[in-house]
């Protein structure tokens, strides 16, 4: 990822606080990190910003890693979630909403490929997302009178989802400019 491109957002979680610095440690360079130490954290933290990547500790007290993934799940949390733990997995895991699991202790390269992994999966999901509104918004463009648009609430809020889904986009793949210019080569409007 070049160097005025955004990094991906990471957000560790983790009661042990030196486990979850050493994480944050492994991913320097590699996503925009935050780090917190407990559940109930961890889900404000995805209420009040874009966390592409959460990391995950399955064990821990008050709010348990099970229990955060649980919640995410019914917030419709937009996002790869990896498993982090020391809990060997069982029959248990097969209905966890979860998109990676990983037992401790992990190598070092093995967090940064995992990461790297699940944010181009969540990079060409977005892309999906982005260009299914971007076409949308395009042809409403070219077929809508301005002053129209302009007052239309649900027009606005496309507007807005675009430039949202972009942005993640371009944080989330390396190839992103590639993707988007071929996206912009499609004429899309009738002659």
């Amino acid at each position: 990822m070049g160097d005025s491109t955004p990094l991906p957002n990471a957000l560790v979680v983790d009661d042990e606080k030196e486990v979850a610095d050493a994480y944050a440690l492994r991913l320097r360079g590699l996503c925009e990190i935050e780090t917190v130490y407990d559940g109930r954290t961890a889900l404000e933290e995805t209420e009040q910003r874009a966390v592409d990547i959460v990391l995950l500790d399955r064990h821990m007290p008050g709010l348990s890693g099970d229990e955060v993934l649980e919640k995410l799940d019914d917030r419709d949390y937009y996002g790869q979630v990896i498993m982090v733990t020391a809990i060997d997995p069982g029959f248990d895991v097969l209905d966890m909403p979860f998109d990676d699991y990983l037992c401790k202790p992990i190598d070092r390269e093995d967090v940064r490929e995992a990461v790297t992994q699940q944010c181009t999966v969540l990079g060409y999901e977005t892309l999906g997302e982005y260009f299914r509104v971007e076409s949308t918004r395009r042809v409403i463009a070219a077929e809508v009178a301005t002053e129209d648009r302009e007052t239309h609430d649900e027009y606005q809020e496309t507007i807005a989802r675009a430039s949202e889904l972009e942005e993640r986009v371009r944080r989330l793949l390396d190839d992103a400019e590639t993707l988007l210019d071929q996206f912009e080569d499609i004429g899309r409007e009738g002659q």
